[in-house]
């Protein structure tokens, strides 16, 4: 939220929304927000919510990486949040944000850290059988017992060269990154996770 800043009156795309718990924060903010997913079964419980609590919120359900999807669309604030790790096409994905961006718009990504390698219970980028340079999906071990949803869906690991040369391609330029801490509430039955960065968010500007 904070690199994303402002949102008052802002069309903004939740690229890979889920359930949409993102998209109602975003909206309660001000935002004029558009949700995307692939799941319909995601998007039935975003709906769901929506009716409860109408916020405004239109969802979607399309692929992100195709070519027709949010045909027409535009958008001042392009958000996605862990969603590049569950797509596998991601060059395909970078060029739909690429084309719905608004010329002045930016993006706000959030990733586990692809230098992150996990351990004991705890899985992060990729796979301990594996090494930073191997890139592809991977699903979690049963030994990651604090990784169920890891072990049920999986994720692609890309080492962050990857991911900045792909949006450097679409004419997408890094301007800011944090590497925030995990709340101390999650770092307590996880204290080898400490030692190194978990999460990676960045803000992504017209070149």
């Amino acid at each position: 939220m904070d690199l994303a800043g402002r949102l008052i009156d802002r069309q903004v795309l939740d690229l890979g929304c889920g359930h949409g718990h993102l998209a109602r924060e975003m909206a309660r903010r001000g935002a004029r927000v558009v949700g995307v997913d692939l799941s319909g079964a995601l998007l039935e419980r975003a709906r769901s919510a929506e009716e409860r609590e109408p916020l405004g919120i239109r969802y979607v359900q399309a692929d992100a990486a195709s070519q027709a999807a949010l045909a027409g669309e535009a958008f001042d604030l392009v958000v996605a949040n862990f969603s590049l790790t569950d797509i596998d096409d991601l060059v395909g994905t970078v060029a739909t944000i690429a084309r719905v961006l608004d010329p002045a718009g930016i993006l706000v990504m959030s990733i586990l850290h692809p230098c992150f390698a996990g351990g004991g219970e705890v899985s992060a980028s990729w796979s301990p059988a594996a090494t930073y340079r191997d890139e592809g999906w991977w699903r979690s071990p049963p030994e990651h017992a604090k990784s169920t949803l890891r072990q049920q869906v999986g994720a692609n690991h890309r080492m962050l060269s990857t991911y900045l040369n792909a949006l450097s391609d679409v004419g997408l330029q890094l301007e800011r990154a944090i590497e925030p801490a995990p709340a101390a509430s999650w770092l307590e039955n996880r204290s080898e996770a400490s030692a190194g960065p978990v999460f990676l968010v960045a803000r992504f500007n017209r070149s």
